[in-house]
């Protein structure tokens, strides 16, 4: 490139623009996470994030079943495998609700973040 580059008050206000986007922790994070990586780390990614969704629907049902069995014949160990599963729900359903209520609360604190000015 033929020439000195940026003048300086070029260069001051592309430092401003830099800085404003640095403090965007919105804008970072997205930036940050951008790059799609290995295909089988996206895979893997998108699976485990899925899979205790899809256990607690498994628990869920088997739990129906298992009540059901054990109100109708009221077999101790029934009762028992019942009340197991149903504890192993309950963890695993609390579980994904605080995940869901932290992503939440960053995308509101994210659009908080974006829509306050500088005064």
């Amino acid at each position: 490139m033929d020439g000195s580059g940026l003048s300086e008050p070029e260069r001051l206000i592309l430092a401003e623009i830099e800085q404003d986007l640095r403090a965007d922790e919105f804008l970072d994070r997205r930036l940050r996470t951008m790059s799609p990586g290995p295909p089988l780390a996206r895979m893997t990614h998108r699976f485990r994030s899925h899979l205790l969704a899809a256990a607690v629907g498994v628990l869920a049902a088997l739990t129906f079943v298992l009540l059901a069995m054990a109100a109708s014949t009221s077999q101790p160990g029934l009762i028992w495998a019942f009340s197991g599963t149903w504890a192993l729900t309950l963890v695993g359903l609390l579980t994904l609700v605080c995940r869901w209520s932290e992503r939440l609360a960053h995308r509101r604190h994210a659009r908080g973040r974006r829509g306050a000015g500088p005064p």
